[in-house]
C-alpha cells in the first residue's frame, strides 16, 4: 500500500504540473483571448507581426503550442518530450515580448509594461525548464 502511494508521489512532478496548468493556460488564452475577443492593445501591440501574419492564426499557435505543452507535461520519464513542451510554452511569450518591445519603441509607448510581462514571463519559463523536481522525501537530508 504505502509503496503504491509512494510510486504515485514520485511520479506527480512539479515541473511537469507547471506544463499542464500554463500550456492550459496558454490554449485557452489563444482561444478566449486572442481568437474569440482580442483586446484592442493586444491588437495594437502586436501590429508589427499581425502584417504579415493575421491575428486568428497567432491565437491558433497559441492554443497547438499550448496543447503541446500539456500533452508533454503528461509524458512521465521523457525529459526530451518536456524540453519541447518548455519550448512550446516559451516561444508565444517571447512571441509576444519582442512584438510588444517593437512596438513601444516606436509607435506605442503603452506597449511597455506588457513587453517587460511577456519578457519576464519567458525568462521564468527558462528558468523552470531547467530545474529539476525536489528528490522524493525518503531521499531528502534531514534539517538540523
Amino acid at each position: 500500500m504505502w509503496s503504491a502511494v509512494a510510486r504515485r508521489r514520485q511520479e506527480v512532478s512539479r515541473r511537469r504540473a507547471f506544463l499542464v496548468t500554463i500550456g492550459v493556460g496558454w490554449a485557452l488564452y489563444g482561444g478566449l483571448g486572442i481568437i474569440d475577443n482580442p483586446r484592442y492593445g493586444t491588437a495594437r501591440g502586436m501590429a508589427s507581426i499581425t502584417r504579415y501574419v493575421p491575428l486568428d492564426v497567432l491565437g491558433w499557435m497559441w492554443v497547438v503550442l499550448g496543447v503541446v505543452a500539456a500533452l508533454a507535461g503528461l509524458v512521465v520519464g521523457c525529459p526530451r518530450v518536456q524540453a519541447a513542451g518548455y519550448a512550446a510554452l516559451a516561444v508565444p511569450a517571447g512571441l509576444w515580448s519582442g512584438s510588444f518591445a517593437v512596438a513601444a519603441a516606436t509607435t506605442y509607448s503603452e506597449a511597455i509594461g506588457s513587453a517587460c510581462g511577456w519578457g519576464a514571463f519567458t525568462i521564468g519559463v527558462v528558468l523552470v525548464s531547467g530545474m529539476d523536481d525536489p528528490p522524493p522525501l525518503h531521499l531528502r537530508k534531514r534539517g538540523r
